[in-house]
């Protein structure tokens, strides 16, 4: 018998990945991740265009071809969410915004397929270490992917919520403990020290590094193949050759990925730069070795989050893994050994459990099932306002549990000063040219006065969600007060733009349909071309033709057929379909006779 669906509208959770991304729901009390089109419980966080930019690929078919279209394909845009592209080009005509939108755009399909209904509820996940300006970014992308997204949580914060509902089908409900969670993904690296009691789950310090992960490693891979091309060869660099390079990273990606299995692997590309054939063993031991900087990079990180947090190593009763870069053996034994030879938590699947903690969180904000679960987080940098000095004034320090809100009082600087300009910074550094400038505004018409009579008291606040509101007010006893409120973390993005670009994304949803039966054709292609291959050369197809010449022409024909896919990347599902018939007409008599297909 079905499971019986619950009417109300769902409210999903996106784990926004920089490598992979994410989707699951809570239904009948159960979380679930949510498998996509091709069956897989993450998609690549990939998007590509066509060369006359008519068509647009993403996920799993956007990453397939990027070996063979690496200047049309995009990923990593996660890393740029918030800021701005250099090239002048690409920044005036595709955001990291839009970018991220798409993907989240293909998460809410995904969900919407399998739910049978339209979702417009979500809860998106983000590194612990994104700024305010990162977080309305994002929000900003799920609004152009017509998701309203009701709440940003932190990555480490989300697994905690998932790791802490595991553990109670084991453990007492009033349980109460320290966990540290260690999440390395593709792109970004996040520290968080959490209580958790029961439902209850508080962040009391988080780390971390929003450019440091698992593309990382594959670069150092990748430059050290570069150089051993360059030595062994003696051939012009090949870091030029753009075609090349995405071919080198996939196989380095997955080199990496294999490593955690095996002990060496063998990287063997076919015609990867002017002739070369690249066959090279790598072992574990090299990979660890290029690596291993980085590596220790990670710690440092864990060792002053735990500082903030003012905790000692032996009070953490677990260390809880997250992200796929956490499958390393050698981090994890070098996590092992830091923590006195405590084995890191293997309850939740380190791909999964971010979606899984946002979907439990999703389900508390739609009044389905988890009401219990509370939430309090913290804001992982300082904010503050800059004083007349280019110096930083903190008022809300790093680590303070969030929502929250802090004032300070500034004076004027001047005698008969009538404005007084705010200017909003987040860092740690103690002159704000060396920290992130938010927003600025002015409170005009002030009480003039002599220097330093007039009192103005700046006021911040942060919102659950992570986003700052600024306030800044006059005080004077018995005056009228005065106030303007600035909510000006808007990304890179007006609200112009953001409905242009939400238009945008419904006009491209037909041209997605268009490029998605385009890529369904050129595979049944390339396989009916494989397949038969396969039975010509391998079984006894080239039996049933008649004479040499025969089996000459079949030969030259599937090679041609190969040549013809290879030349034709950017087809129509018409002539890719054309195609597939013609060889049928020529290929399937034989075939058939065969009994190979």
């Amino acid at each position: 018998m079905a499971p019986e669906v619950d009417v109300r509208e769902e409210v999903i959770g996106i784990d926004l990945g920089t490598t992979n991304s994410c989707v699951a729901v809570v239904r009948n009390g159960t979380a679930e991740i949510i498998a996509n089109d091709q069956g897989h419980r993450t998609t690549p966080s990939f998007v590509a265009f066509s060369a006359a930019d008519s068509e647009r690929l993403i996920g799993e078919a956007a990453k397939k071809q990027a070996a063979l279209n690496p200047r049309r394909t995009i990923f990593d845009a996660k890393r740029l969410i918030g800021k701005k592209f250099n090239d002048p080009e690409v920044q005036r005509d595709l955001s990291p915004e839009q970018i991220s939108a798409m993907i989240l755009g293909k998460m809410k399909e995904t969900a919407e397929s399998y739910l049978g209904q339209p979702v417009s509820g979500a809860v998106v996940t983000v590194p612990a270490y994104f700024n305010d300006r990162q977080r309305q970014a994002t929000k900003d992308a799920g609004r152009i992917a017509n998701l309203n997204v009701l709440r940003i949580i932190n990555e480490p914060t989300a697994a905690a919520i998932a790791y802490g509902l595991n553990s109670l089908h084991r453990k007492s409900k009033h349980t109460k403990s320290k966990i540290l969670v260690y999440d390395l993904g593709g792109g970004t690296f996040d520290v968080s020290v959490l209580e958790v009691d029961g439902q209850d789950f508080r962040v009391l310090a988080t780390g971390g590094d929003a450019h440091l992960g698992g593309g990382d490693f594959d670069q150092r891979l990748m430059e050290y193949f570069i150089r051993l091309i360059k030595r062994k060869f003696c051939k012009e660099d090949i870091s030029e050759d753009k075609k090349a390079l995405g071919r080198l990273r996939k196989e380095c990606e997955t080199a990496k990925r294999d490593l955690s299995n095996q002990s060496q692997v063998r990287v063997e590309i076919e015609s990867l730069f002017q002739g070369v054939d690249l066959s090279e063993t790598l072992t574990r031991a090299k990979f660890n070795e290029l690596n291993l900087d980085l590596f220790k990079k990670t710690l440092e990180v864990v060792e002053a989050t735990l500082k903030d947090a003012k905790l000692g190593k032996s009070e953490i009763e677990e260390v809880v893994l997250v992200g796929g870069s956490t499958r390393i053996p050698k981090l994890r034994e070098m996590l092992k050994e830091m923590f006195d030879g405590k084995e890191p938590c293997k309850g939740v699947n380190p791909d999964e459990a971010v979606a899984y903690g946002a979907a439990v969180f999703g389900s508390k904000l739609s009044d389905h099932v988890h009401a219990g679960v509370t939430l309090v987080d913290v804001t992982p940098l300082s904010l503050g306002i800059e004083d007349a000095y280019g110096l930083m004034k903190v008022i809300i320090p790093r680590n303070t549990p969030v929502p929250t809100k802090m004032s300070m009082e500034f004076s004027t600087n001047e005698d008969q000063q009538t404005s007084m300009s705010t200017k909003v910074f987040q860092g740690e550094r103690p002159l704000t040219k060396d920290c992130i400038h938010l927003g600025k505004f002015v409170l005009s018409d002030i009480t003039p006065a002599p220097r330093g009579v007039t009192i103005v008291e700046d006021t911040l606040e942060i919102d659950e969600d992570g986003i700052l509101k600024v306030t800044s007010r006059e005080k004077i006893p018995g005056a009228k007060s005065k106030s303007l409120t600035i909510t000006s973390y808007k990304g890179n993005l007006t609200q112009n733009q953001i409905k242009r670009m939400i238009k945008e994304a419904k006009e491209m949803a037909e041209q997605d349909k268009i490029a998605r039966a385009c890529v369904d054709a050129r595979i049944e292609l390339e396989s009916y071309i494989y397949d038969a291959k396969n039975a010509f050369l391998t079984g006894d197809g080239l039996e049933q033709v008649g004479d040499k010449r025969g089996k000459v022409e079949i030969i030259c024909s599937m090679r041609a057929a190969s040549g013809w896919l290879d030349a034709n990347q950017g087809a129509t599902r018409e002539v890719y379909e054309k195609k597939l018939n013609e060889l049928r007409g020529v290929w399937d008599p034989i075939l058939i006779t065969a009994k190979k297909i």
